[in-house]
């Protein structure tokens, strides 16, 4: 498991510029019923602390989570939540299921498997997930250097790539997506386990040929890279060619997205896969403190739009569509009362 960190919340710069193309998260599978078995009466005496697992400091859910962090200590009555740095989303939900998070940021199809107690999550077994709200879709980022020669994800073959942190659902989708592409994710590159601000300052000192990462757009370490070396000295590969093939082994988590070229200023748009995002808390929360997280960022929704570019599209009906795990009957009870739970 990666190192984790408590840090102070803070709001993130905005940013202009937005996708060329990005429709709401279509729902994806049928996620049944969530029982919040075991539930722990409510307790309202003394100050409740709680804790919201984000991902590496370089990504979109840092920025995001730690604005949840803020609002929910500053509007919830007797309520601190910190933000704490963790490996990503296969990271939060282990920590989810030990109870060492309250909250967790996550990836659809991370959710999903974790749910099952599939794929990486065989150890743990089915963790008892469930959804909160859902947030935005992440773009799956694959960047090489020019240098490299590296022009499609065919080309890696022998190259230092990095795949993810530990625990990230990047880890994941970057080793189902070369082997799409054909290539032993072990074998096949010389496989390099960086957090997305790690793997940039290595392209930066041409220590790395390409990196991969799932990320909001625009995701700030990305942008320092471009900013910093200049859009012609690295090059964003399509992964279009790939969603076929994720789709019909994983199911309908993945979808395509395009990477609009104004976002990190490059001369083209980019061709490529999304998965959505969503807040999971764990079946046991009681059903009374999921409402009250609701009721708070709803209340102060204004406010939560501000924290980064990927949550000016947060509201009461999106947040409901497009889940692969099921809600928690506190979240069904506040959607249901707000008139956005779909019928």
């Amino acid at each position: 498991m990666s190192p984790r960190v408590l840090f102070a919340p803070a709001l993130c710069l905005a940013f202009s510029a937005r996708l060329a193309s990005a429709a709401a998260p279509a729902p994806t599978v049928d996620p049944g019923p969530c029982i919040a078995a075991n539930a722990k009466p409510y307790e309202a005496k003394g100050k409740r602390r709680l804790v919201i697992g984000t991902g590496n400091t370089g990504g979109v859910f840092f920025p995001y989570g730690g604005g949840i962090a803020r609002i929910v200590s500053s509007k919830l009555a007797a309520t601190e939540m910190t933000a704490e740095v963790t490996g990503g989303s296969v990271d939060n939900l282990k920590l989810l299921a030990k109870k060492e998070l309250d909250l967790a940021m996550t990836t659809m199809d991370s959710a999903f498997e974790a749910s099952q107690g599939q794929s990486v999550y065989k150890d743990t077994g089915k963790i008892p997930a469930c959804a909160l709200a859902v947030l935005y879709s992440s773009f799956v980022h694959v960047v090489a250097s020019e240098a490299s020669g590296v022009k499609r994800v065919e080309d890696m073959k022998n190259k230092r790539v990095s795949v993810g942190s530990p625990g990230s659902s990047t880890e994941v989708l970057a080793n189902r997506i070369l082997e799409a592409a054909g290539l032993d994710p072990k074998k096949g590159v010389s496989p390099q386990y960086l957090s997305v601000s790690e793997a940039a300052a290595a392209m930066k000192d041409g220590k790395l040929d390409a990196f991969f990462w799932i990320g909001g757009l625009p995701t700030a370490a990305v942008t320092d890279l471009v900013t910093t070396v200049g859009t012609k000295k690295v090059r964003f590969l399509p992964t279009d060619a790939a969603l076929a093939k994720l789709k019909e082994k994983y199911g309908p988590v993945y979808s395509g997205l395009t990477l609009g070229k104004g976002i990190y200023g490059l001369a083209e748009d980019v061709p490529g896969i999304s998965v959505g995002n969503v807040i999971a808390v764990n079946a046991a929360m009681p059903e009374k403190l999921a409402q009250e997280l609701l009721k708070t960022l709803f209340d102060n929704v204004d406010e939560v739009r501000k924290v980064h570019p990927e949550a000016a599209a947060f509201s009461v009906d999106g947040a409901t569509s497009g889940s692969s795990i099921p809600f928690h009957p506190g979240a069904v009870a506040f959607f249901k009362e707000k008139g956005a739970w779909p019928k």
